[in-house]
Order: structure tokens, then C-alpha cells, then sequence
């Protein structure tokens, strides 16, 4: 059976723009709902925000099957070529990107290396079943994906934010972040959602059995991601009140570099992988993995490190409205790939 698109998925860019404008709207209308929304905050997280996040969070972590890394450490190949694509190329590669087009931008900047250094750990699995790639898989990448980024994002973050710059004579434009506070939007955004995911993964099968845990569960809770996002879209622009509508140019100058990241980044991985004479199911797979990204952890941590105004949070927001347009462009491209260079 042809997977399809769901119309959600498919019409998330559309979503997202909708929920900026709800935005918008409620914080020039309604003042007042912004305002009560400010004042629900401890320190400097800001409550609903916070459940925004953390749901958004949950369901990819949910449905991510754990099982499978013994296989992931048994596979060589599958370890190396995950392993440098998405925790040395991608990282390299968007730190590059976001230095050529965003020299004299160091927020934009970091926001781009923010979700440049988040891998994808949830779209992917669409992705991978529109491109006809090997779902056990892309699904043992994924688990293998969700356990580097708990170990690495952290350290990441301030390697390539704090480190990197400085040591390439860019001082005068870092953006420092101190890596306490990414270790603790880390453990907040990415351990909590992690923990329940996995036991809630554990003991539903355990009592319920896989069959209901994937066809039953998961179906009803994967909404949840897409509520949330944009539930966090519409709180964040409502804040940003009229600052918002003076930005229109700055979403072409963040979509452009990401459209290169995107696309660059499925051309080496594809043709890496081909060289490595990796049959094409696999081949998506890793393409895929590899050109996606975690982009509502790369939100959690703008917003947890920079601010709710910041710039990083607006390139974050950025990423799914660039990525989904993209990415489907890339299934298509996959495929044609695929009968160009696998025609068996």
C-alpha cells in the first residue's frame, strides 16, 4: 500500500503561517490574553510555553522503539555512516552554511546552528515511507538518533555557539551561552519527554501488547506534536506583538540558507551511502534521517537559553514552515533517484 502524505502534514506550513497570524492578532486585538499569559511564568520559564514544549516532545519519544539498538551496534555501516552524517557532516555543514549567509547575524546565526545540531527524530518515519525507504530502518536510526542527542546536544551547543567562533576569529559576533543552562533545557525539554516516552512505551506493551501500542496508541497521541506546535507558535507571536510584522524579510534571509542545508545535506548522504553500494531502502533511510531535523527541540532550547523573543526562537519556528515544503520536494527526488541509480 502507497503511504500518503496525512493532510495535516501536508498542509503544515499553511498551519504554521495560520497560527503566526492567530498570533498577531490576539497579542495587537487582545492585549490582555498576552499579558496574563507573561505573568504564568516561574523564573524565567514561562508555564504554558513549557507544556507546549514538553507535549510537543512527547509523542516522536513515544513511538521511538528502543529495542532496536542492540542492532544499530551490531551494524557497523549503519553505525558510521548514522554516526558521521548526522553527528559530524550535518553539524559541520550547517555551522558553514549559517557563516556564509548569515556572517553579521549572530543571533539568526545560532538559531541556525541550533537545529542544524537537533537530528530528526519524528518526521523522518514520514519521510522515509513516502521515499519507499526500509521503515525497521529508519526506525532503528531514529532510536539511535534519540540517544546521541540526550548524550551530545548539550556539549554540541556550546561547541559550536560558544567554541568554534571564537577559535575562527569571529569573537566580536558570538553569541555566548552558558552550557549549565543548555544542559538544563536539555534534561527539562528532552529527558522528561524521553523518560515518559519509554516507560510509557515499556509498560503499555507490556500489558496491552505491541499490536494495540502502535495501531491503537500512537495514532491517538501523534497529534498531540502538531497541536502543540502550533499552540507554541500562537503564545510566541501573541508575545511578540508588533515586532513580528516587521520581519517579513528576515524569514527569506533564514529560509534561504536552510533550504541549502536541506538539500545539500540529502545530496552527500545519498551518494555517500550509493558509493558505499548501500541498497536503496537503506539509502532513504539514512538520506532522510540525515536531511531532517528535530526542530521542536531546537525551539525548547532557543526559547529555554535565548528567551521567547529572542531571535533564535524565530529562526525556530522558521525550520518546520521551510522544512516540510523541502523535504517532500526530496521524496520526490529520492525517488526519481531511485530508478535513475537502482533501476532492479
Amino acid at each position: 500500500m502507497q503511504t500518503k502524505l496525512k493532510f495535516a502534514d501536508r498542509n503544515l506550513t499553511v498551519l504554521i503561517f495560520l497560527a503566526m497570524a492567530v498570533g498577531i492578532g490576539l497579542g495587537h486585538f487582545f492585549p490582555a490574553i498576552p499579558n496574563v499569559i507573561s505573568r504564568l511564568s516561574v523564573g524565567t520559564t514561562n508555564i504554558p510555553l513549557a507544556i507546549g514544549l514538553l507535549l510537543m516532545l512527547y509523542p516522536p519519544l513515544a513511538r521511538v522503539d528502543y529495542s532496536l539498538l542492540p542492532l544499530a551496534f551490531k551494524n557497523r555501516k549503519v553505525m558510521g555512516v548514522s554516526v558521521l552524517l548526522n553527528w559530524i557532516v550535518g553539524p559541520l555543514l550547517m555551522f558553514v552554511i549559517a557563516l556564509l549567509f548569515l556572517a553579521d547575524e549572530p543571533e539568526y546565526r545560532s538559531g541556525l546552528i541550533l537545529i542544524g545540531l537537533a537530528r530528526c527524530i519524528a518526521m523522518v518515519l514520514v519521510w522515509n515511507d513516502l521515499a519507499k525507504g526500509n521503515r525497521e530502518y529508519a526506525a532503528l536510526l531514529v532510536a539511535l538518533n534519540s540517544i546521541f542527542q540526550i548524550l551530545t546536544y548539550g556539549f554540541f551547543v556550546w561547541l559550536f555557539i560558544n567554541v568554534l567562533p571564537e577559535k575562527l576569529g569571529l569573537a566580536h559576533f558570538t553569541v555566548t551561552v552558558a552550557i549549565d543552562d543548555v544542559m538544563q533545557s536539555v534534561l527539562l525539554y528532552l529527558g522528561i519527554p524521553f523518560v515518559t516516552g519509554y516507560l510509557s512505551r515499556y509498560w503499555l506493551i507490556k500489558f496491552k501488547g505491541i499490536q494495540w501500542y502502535n495501531r491503537k496508541f500512537i495514532p491517538q497521541i501523534a497529534p498531540i506534536t502538531l497541536y502543540a506546535l502550533l499552540f507554541t507558535i500562537v503564545v510566541m507571536f501573541s508575545l511578540n506583538g508588533a515586532k513580528i510584522l516587521e520581519l517579513p524579510a528576515d524569514v527569506i534571509k533564514i529560509a534561504l540558507p536552510l533550504i541549502v542545508y536541506f538539500v545539500l545535506m540529502f545530496m552527500v548522504s545519498f551518494f555517500l551511502s550509493k558509493s558505499l553500494k548501500v541498497p536503496y531502502s537503506q539509502n532513504a533511510s539514512i538520506a532522510f534521517t540525515a536531511a531532517g531535523n528535530n526542530f521542536e527541540l531546537a525551539i525548547a532550547i532557543a526559547i529555554a537559553v535565548f528567551g521567547i523573543h529572542s531571535p533564535q526562537a524565530f529562526v525556530g519556528v522558521i525550520g518546520p514552515l521551510v522544512e516540510v515544503p523541502v523535504l517532500i520536494t526530496l521524496v520526490k527526488v529520492s525517488l526519481w533517484l531511485k530508478k535513475k541509480y537502482y533501476p532492479a
